[in-house]
């Protein structure tokens, strides 16, 4: 039996665990969360810090001279420098350390761009002793706007884009707060759509497994409403982003393992955000891909890190792009989608029960809980819930997740002072948005008749019964909602301009808060 240590238990470790136990590993797994969602599916646990070098090094040390160590992995989180510093000193297959560590910090990252010539944006490193300077005197070539992210985090935390001078100080400030190091980058904003490229690394040859675009909304944030595979971009366009996908793994020094890439095609061409020496959070890596291709990556990804060979990989890797990059493409597709909420304290999540018995819905998971307490998103772990689905062809997988998170919504408990903050806020407002944009002349009417009493439904709404929100229900499909759910106050609802006010503001959630 061989023996692997995982880091990391939560949600998108379990396809690791899981593959690893059907390899017929014997799985020890470390958390820094003692109540992690799959602490109880480990063969053994221990309560570590995933930062804390010492306990990690501890802990693989006693399954070293107790029954042996074959192997350490993770995917999905920020630590694979930490399972380098492992590989390394119990001499085991990985990326070095020093490889692993230009993936784990954005600075270093773009400084081995940089020297290699791999396109990505200009950048500056920001502590906080620097964040009160201008932009002419952190980034002197740099004009707004830009964006400004922490050194060594993920999902999008402290992660937003700057439009004015007025905004750059505290973005930094907040980047700051969520970096380790307390360090931020302030970087060029790279304007174009998004992807997700997965790949394993061996032998001198890198693998795709797995091409993603992603949907990015809600700016001056960066929130991934979900991803779509396989591409929808030109075969031009894809050779390449995964070329320049492959210079930058080798800028980097990844050698062994998994490497993962937010790439972007900009009117430059390809251009590179991040990667990281591992393979993709996010659902992409354990979910969409397997769904998309029949290939367990996790299970292959695994098999490296056990010194051992990918055959099925290998086997189902097709034509070479060039020199040494192969590609494993899907032949089904799969679509990821994100519902999110409003802020406020969930009194009840409604249709959940509904989902996994749409068609072509694979995977439903929830967020959010009744007590718990939710957010608009400002970066990628704010979301209340994911589905995912399957189908035999791009649209088809598009349709049925939107479908899905079409029906399933928070209610929200009354008399929340943030609840409220949200829903009286302008139409207008940039951030968070209101759920249906609508004109500013519409916006201007709704304003004014806020506080009025009407004989019926205004004259406006069905000028815009199709507009959607941000969960892809049209205004039509929210008031049909609430009435099937709330017949009785159907007659008062539609005479108050204060509910024609939270509606637009809030969809369905502002529907129900209104008294």
């Amino acid at each position: 039996m061989k023996h692997i240590l995982i880091l990391g238990a939560g949600l998108m470790q379990k396809p690791a665990i899981d593959s690893a136990h059907e390899l017929g590993c014997h799985v020890t797994v470390v958390d820094g969360n003692p109540n992690a969602l799959c602490a109880s599916v480990a063969d053994v646990f221990y309560p570590v810090d995933l930062k804390n070098l010492e306990e990690l090094e501890q802990v693989a040390g006693k399954m070293k001279t107790t029954h042996g160590l074959d192997a350490v992995f993770t995917a999905g989180t920020d630590f694979t420098a930490s399972v380098s510093y492992l590989t390394e000193l119990f001499n085991l297959p990985g990326h070095s350390l020093e490889a692993a560590k230009n993936a784990n910090d954005k600075v270093r990252m773009r400084a081995c761009f940089k020297r290699e010539g791999v396109p990505s944006p200009e950048f500056t490193e920001v502590t906080k002793e620097k964040a009160f300077l201008s932009l002419e005197k952190l980034l002197p070539l740099a004009s707004f706007p830009v964006v400004v992210k922490p050194c060594d985090n993920m999902g999008a935390r402290g992660c937003r884009m700057v439009r004015s001078p007025e905004e750059l100080e505290p973005a930094l400030l907040d980047a700051i707060s969520f970096s380790r190091t307390g360090r931020a980058i302030l970087e060029e904003y790279m304007d174009g759509p998004e992807f997700s490229i997965d790949s394993l690394v061996f032998n001198g040859e890198h693998t795709i497994t797995g091409f993603a675009d992603r949907h990015i909304f809600y700016p001056p944030y960066f929130i991934e409403m979900g991803h779509t595979m396989p591409t929808s971009i030109t075969e031009e366009e894809y050779t390449e982003l995964l070329k320049t996908f492959n210079k930058g793994v080798k800028a980097l020094g990844l050698s062994h393992g998994a490497a993962k890439a937010d790439i972007k095609m900009t009117k430059k061409g390809a251009m590179i955000g991040e990667i990281a020496g591992r393979l993709s959070g996010g659902y992409m890596s354990g979910w969409t891909y397997p769904y998309g291709s029949g290939l367990n990556v996790t299970k292959q990804g695994i098999l490296l890190a056990l010194g051992e060979n990918p055959t099925e990989l290998i086997t189902h890797r097709e034509n070479t792009i060039c020199s040494n990059i192969f590609d494993c493409k899907c032949n089904k597709a799969s679509a990821e989608r994100a519902w999110i909420s409003i802020p406020g304290v969930a009194k009840r999540v409604h249709n959940l029960e509904l989902l996994s018995k749409m068609p072509s819905i694979k995977n439903v998971f929830p967020r959010t809980i009744p007590g718990d307490k939710v957010n608009f998103p400002v970066n990628n772990v704010q979301k209340s819930g994911n589905v995912i689905s399957q189908a035999s062809t791009v649209s088809d997988a598009i349709v049925a997740s939107e479908n899905a998170i079409k029906k399933v919504f928070i209610e929200l408990e009354k008399n929340n002072t943030e609840t409220k903050v949200f829903l009286n806020a302008p139409l207008n407002t940039e951030f968070p948005p209101s759920a249906f944009m609508v004109n500013e002349d519409l916006i201007s009417t709704i304003t004014n008749q806020k506080n009025d009493t009407f004989s019926g439904k205004p004259s406006w709404v069905d000028t815009v019964l199709n507009l959607s929100d941000w969960n892809g229900r049209t205004l039509g499909e929210t008031l049909e909602l609430f009435y099937e759910m709330k017949p009785e106050m159907r007659q008062d609802s539609e005479k108050s301009g204060k509910f024609w006010y939270y509606v637009i503001r809030g969809g369905i959630q502002g529907a129900l808060y209104f008294e």
